[in-house]
């Protein structure tokens, strides 16, 4: 049998020992890496903390997204199928957030019941209705026509919410007699609300006073419009009211007279009337017919015109027996009007022009209809004019030259 010699620099390269056992022990106890041919280990060890397989795996970000809206209750629809979605993502690619993406689902499921509950109940819609009170200011304003109201301070200046409406029948600041809305889109500027208020609020007027003559003289036109923080909140509505022009003045006793209030000789008295006054609400802006006699010419066929529509429509309702003859009456000198109104419109120069102008206006005198007037039982007392001779009282359209 053949012994090995032992271990020493005589042994060959490359022979190790037959005999099984265990590296020799350091100083300490332990097991010292096998040398290699330099007197280093024949490998390196990876240092703590830089080997490939301790990186932790990430977290899925649709689990995160997921519970977010799920303590927020924003989107718990979304919420729910991004945490759906996220538990097929973590199982397929071996992600961290489970726990992340199944409690983002719990709590939008939660949300979603109490979306659900809400709309049943009404409370989205308060929600909502409260969100836009806020956006407004503050503004609760949600008036009807015929309503009446009292504003901060008594005033119609400004901007005016957090109205009070109240009884028509006593004191009050304000009387609504038409609402409309105005186009959707950008806030078109305040200048621009304020104009198409004051055009469109004007010309409803007559919808709701249509006996212009019953108005006082203090009352006119005001307007509440939507401002651009109410605008951002969904608020279109223009609401036009009458208030008094004296400052600390209020109003007492409706308004209104319309067809819910007025008899059917009564309306179709007033709608005669307002042909006319529309005609001449129509005048050109040039003050002197110097500086636009062809407008001036333009509006004197529209009078013509308009009075003979409204000797037509006299003549055409079935007057009651005690109306019937004042009312009539007045169409011959309807007739002598539109003759001079039509010379108007054909007049060659400014001096012929004043000269049948003239002539027309005279023949519209306000004071030869309130006979015809006191027999319907309308007001009689004709509204002061404005200082040019051709316009309606401070109380609106509808003034001093009518039938």
């Amino acid at each position: 049998m053949s012994i090995p010699p032992p271990p020493g620099p005589h042994q060959p390269e490359g022979q190790y020992s037959s005999q099984p056992g265990p590296y020799p022990q350091g100083p300490y106890g332990q097991q010292p890496y096998p040398q290699g041919p330099y007197g280093q280990p024949p490998y390196q060890p990876w240092a703590q903390g830089y080997s490939p397989y301790n990186q932790p795996a990430p977290v899925n970000g649709l689990a995160i997204t997921s519970l977010v809206l799920g303590v927020l209750c924003c989107l718990p629809g979304v919420g729910l199928v991004f945490g759906l979605i996220a538990l097929r993502q973590i199982k397929k690619r071996g992600e961290r957030g489970k726990g992340l993406a199944i409690g983002g689902s719990v709590l939008s499921v939660l949300g979603l019941a109490v979306w659900a509950l809400a709309l049943a109940t009404g409370g989205v819609s308060d929600f909502w209705e409260g969100f836009k009170e806020g956006a407004n200011g503050g503004a609760s304003i949600s008036l009807s026509k015929g309503e009446c109201f009292d504003a901060p301070g008594g005033s119609l200046e400004g901007e005016t919410y957090d109205v009070d409406q109240v009884s028509c029948d006593g004191e009050h600041d304000g009387e609504v007699f038409a609402t409309f809305k105005l186009p959707g889109g950008r806030f078109p500027g305040l200048d621009s609300v304020t104009d198409t208020a004051d055009e469109r609020c004007y010309a409803l007027q007559d919808s709701y006073a249509m006996d212009g003559w019953a108005l006082p003289d203090d009352v006119d036109v005001y307007y509440l419009t939507p401002t651009r923080e109410s605008w951002r909140a969904g608020d279109r509505e223009v609401t036009c009211v009458f208030g008094n022009t004296v400052e600390d003045a209020g109003l007492t006793g409706s308004l209104r007279n319309d067809e819910t209030v007025l008899d059917a000789d009564q309306v179709a008295y007033l709608k005669a009337a307002h042909v006319l006054n529309a005609a001449l609400d129509s005048a050109p802006d040039a003050e002197y017919v110097e500086d636009d006699l062809p407008g001036h010419k333009a509006w004197a066929g529209r009078v013509s015109a308009a009075l003979g529509e409204q000797s037509g429509m006299l003549r055409a309702h079935d007057w009651a027996a005690d109306t019937k003859k004042p009312v009539t009456g007045l169409i011959p000198g309807l007739g002598r009007a539109r003759s001079e109104w039509a010379a108007a419109a054909e007049a060659k120069d400014a001096g012929a022009f004043y000269a049948h102008y003239e002539k027309g206006f005279d023949l519209l005198d306000p004071t030869t209809t309130v006979t015809a007037r006191k027999a319907l039982g309308l007001a009689t007392t004709p509204p002061e004019r404005d200082t040019d001779g051709g316009g309606t009282g401070s109380g609106g359209d509808g003034g001093g030259m009518e039938v």
